[in-house]
């Protein structure tokens, strides 16, 4: 008897929809793709705050600090879509830049004038290449809807700001690579700009004809939603 009241139970769960919804729950799991392009992209906003912060704080050039604090903004809006998308998805997100992130902040800390300029300017365009290549990655391999469609409403933005960098790079004789984020040539030198997320060469704006980056294989999505 006691075993035909529990098949009567499981019976009546089913019937009430509680199973198929716990089984709808276990398959709506972000893959790691997802799961990282969140942690990467929280840490790319994180970063682009604190960097615009101190372009407002320390920039020389008034476009420096406009800009710096349209990139604040930006970053801490798409933030918070990040958030409440990874909480919906129970992903847990890291609470500071990373460690290359952090390394940038301090370097560009510590300079001032027109060498913080440049060197502010460098770094954003580098770590905007990167988080653009990133979110692409995300669009074409995500599997997630919501992080998908996160991805796709960050990528505009993260476009305009690369735009508005390298018009500025111009204006301040800053070196811009090759290629664009978007893959289309771009004025400027040829050099390799440092990544925020590290002190290393990073791929030029568009990449190198390589497949983009994704989020497991570096450590800041380049951004480095920077």
């Amino acid at each position: 008897m006691l075993g035909l009241k529990r098949l009567g139970l499981l019976a009546a769960l089913v019937v009430a929809g509680l199973m198929p919804a716990a089984a709808a729950q276990a398959a709506a799991q972000p893959s790691t793709q997802d799961s990282q392009y969140l942690q990467a992209v929280h840490q790319v906003n994180l970063t682009e705050v604190e960097l615009g912060n101190l372009a407002q704080d320390k920039g020389q050039n008034q476009q420096v600090k406009d800009l710096g604090a349209q990139l604040a903004t930006d970053h801490e809006q798409l933030d918070q879509t990040v958030q409440s998308t990874a909480q919906q998805l129970n992903v847990t997100l890291p609470d500071a830049p990373s460690t290359d992130q952090q390394a940038v902040i301090d370097r560009l800390t510590n300079l001032s004038g027109a060498e913080f300029d440049k060197a502010w300017v460098t770094a954003e365009l580098a770590g905007h290449v990167q988080a653009i290549q990133a979110t692409q990655t995300e669009i074409s391999q995500g599997t997630e809807q919501s992080v998908v469609q996160l991805a796709q409403n960050a990528l505009p933005v993260l476009q305009a700001h690369y735009d508005a960098l390298v018009a500025l790079a111009q204006t301040l004789g800053v070196p811009v690579p090759q290629t664009s984020a978007s893959g289309t040539p771009a004025p400027g030198g040829t050099a390799t700009t440092p990544a925020p997320g590290g002190t290393t060469e990073s791929p030029a704006p568009g990449g190198t004809g390589t497949e983009a980056p994704t989020p497991e294989n570096t450590e800041t999505p380049v951004p480095s939603l920077s």
